[in-house]
């Protein structure tokens, strides 16, 4: 390696991981690497397709490098051709590693999927929208049905919404034709689960009630969200980003701002940080009380369930008081935020927490208790670290599993470098110990909160003036209830070009079926609910019992109440 390029890579390393990982790559890769720099936490090199799964077989073991996303992007009226974004993460310098990767059509890109397990569904779903091959794997539909018309991928720059409907919707013709009927109106079949009211398939593979195998299928109904942003403006997509999840959706509008306002280095005032931090923590107390309830209620301890949600509705209500609404805030933008809170609120949401933090210990100290409670949540369920680890899992899931994983700590953003609180992790990798995090973690955001408040300084809510620039990458992180949330944007003149999600849910559902592996079935909806699943309306589950051959559908709610039995 030539005295300049180390020389580079001294001045753009943030410490001595991320060094060590430039240089095992620039020895593995050298003229193949087009381009290296860096913006703030983030570092990017622009690498040769051919040279992309050498660099990563060389670095992937580096424990501390974690695979967070990967983006796939339709800039052939750019540059003539697509590009892939792979994010990693070193979680102890708190460094962005990017690596872009230059596709010309009719090329084709290693997989590095036996590499780095969690990118599987990244790969499909880049060859699902964008038409991009792999090596070295079997590729098949992910997000798209499997009656989705070959060659049309419609997050293509040259496919726009009306062409995927004009070129779709005459297969329902075709179908009522088929059938000799004069009309055919399409009815969602599957029970709908008490609870989640969200599309997830599962089939279960049993031998007596022991689960042995599982199999997800989900995508079931994909809104075409990042779609639809490429015809808004900058401050519209916050609103649309917001509507991701049902819970918890300033995790995502409050990533989205925070990409954009990376991308164009968006001074953003203090007090917004603040303001956005306070209410991104109202939404962490309200979902896992949520999930708290829905997990006793799965258990069938309704007693606690009504009580988790009683003490809820005093945080829907502090919510209202700070943002105006209960559930969509509205108050993400691009620089900042558009509603301030008021002084004469503080007493209020002091006393609420207060108040808060007394019931949901009282609750807490006899729900966990309750014997049928504890039996069902200890030992099943389990995930070890080390599959955690492989699948690049995030949040409770990961922190029940022994890793000390949290944004807010590693890639510290908003105002939490002010505040000080533990990131709550339990060894056991069990339902208990899933549960047990979220348990602390309310605690832990009561302190933030009340931290906050005391500190919240003065001073203006939004950047005056920015500036946007055509073509420039941003990342944006928040730790959502259930984990890490990213949002990869890519910069035009008034709005977004690229803009990718990456819920949580996406990385843990992959893990799932590892945890279903040995439970009784009775115990598999509590598996399977412990990740916080958000999937966006129905579910259902096929049950294959492997000895007598018989397939059943059933309802989750009706698997949950099952007495298990020796199969």
């Amino acid at each position: 390696m030539s005295n300049v390029i180390s020389e580079l890579i001294e001045e753009l390393s943030r410490g001595p991981r991320s060094r060590a990982v430039l240089s095992r790559v620039f020895s593995v890769c050298g003229d193949s690497i087009l381009d290296l720099s860096r913006r703030g936490t983030t570092i990017k090199m622009v690498i040769k397709p051919g040279c992309l799964r050498a660099a990563l077989e060389n670095i992937y073991k580096e424990h501390d490098l974690y695979f967070r996303t990967m983006a796939a992007s339709d800039e052939r009226f750019k540059e003539g051709l697509t590009k892939l974004y792979y994010v990693f993460g070193i979680d102890s310098e708190g460094t962005n590693i990017v690596f872009e990767v230059p596709v010309v059509n009719g090329i084709k890109v290693d997989t590095i999927s036996d590499l780095f397990r969690a990118s599987d569904w990244y790969e499909l779903e880049a060859h699902d929208l964008l038409g991009v091959e792999f090596n070295g794997r079997p590729l098949r539909r992910l997000v798209l049905p499997e009656d989705w018309p070959e060659e049309l991928y419609p997050l293509r720059k040259d496919v726009s919404v009306d062409d995927v409907k004009k070129v779709y919707q005459p297969q329902v013709v075709s179908r009522i034709s088929e059938l000799g009927v004069e009309e055919v109106v399409r009815i969602p079949v599957g029970p709908y689960h008490p609870a989640l009211h969200e599309p997830e398939y599962f089939e279960l593979y049993v031998r007596g009630e022991k689960v042995v195998d599982a199999k997800y299928v989900g995508f079931m109904v994909h809104r075409g969200i990042e779609k639809l942003a490429e015809s808004m403006k900058y401050d519209q997509v916050p609103f649309l980003a917001e509507r991701i999840c049902g819970i918890c959706g300033f995790v995502h509008s409050t990533s989205y701002v925070q990409a954009v306002e990376d991308a164009l280095e968006i001074e953003v005032p203090e007090r917004a940080h603040f303001i956005r931090s306070i209410v991104l923590e109202v939404e962490r107390l309200h979902s896992h009380l949520l999930w708290l309830g829905v997990a006793l209620h799965l258990l069938g301890y309704d007693t606690g369930f009504m009580h988790a949600w009683r003490i809820r509705e005093k945080v829907m209500v502090l919510a209202e008081l700070l943002t105006g609404s209960r559930k969509t805030y509205g108050i993400d933008l691009v620089g900042g935020v558009k509603k301030d809170i008021d002084k004469d609120k503080i007493p209020k949401v002091k006393e609420t927490l207060s108040l808060l933090k007394k019931e949901f210990k009282e609750l807490v100290e006899v729900a966990i208790s309750v014997p049928q409670v504890k039996a069902r949540l200890t030992g099943t369920g389990i995930l070890p670290r080390g599959e955690a680890r492989a699948y690049s899992l995030v949040g409770p899931t990961v922190r029940g599993s022994g890793l000390a994983r949290d944004v807010r700590k590693d890639y510290t953003y908003a105002a939490y470098h002010y505040v000080s609180f533990k990131v709550p992790v339990y060894t056991e990798g069990d339902n208990l110990a899933r549960t047990l995090v979220r348990v602390d973690e309310v605690f832990e955001s009561i302190s933030i909160i009340e931290q906050l408040i005391d500190m919240l300084p003065s001073g203006p809510i939004r950047a005056e003036k920015w500036e946007p620039q055509p073509m420039r990458l941003g990342i944006g992180a928040v730790e959502a209830p259930r984990g890490e949330v990213v949002h990869v944007v890519l910069t035009d003149l008034y709005g977004p070009y690229r803009w990718r999600v990456r819920a949580p849910t996406y990385q843990n559902l992959q893990a799932v079926p590892i945890m279903l592996r040995g439970v009784d079935l009775a115990d598999a909806p509590l598996t399977i609910a412990s990740i916080d699943p958000c999937f966006s309306c129905t579910d259902r589950a096929i049950i294959i019992n492997l000895r007598s051959g018989s397939i059943n559908t059933l309802p989750i709610e009706v698997i949950s109440r099952r007495v298990s039995k020796d199969g």
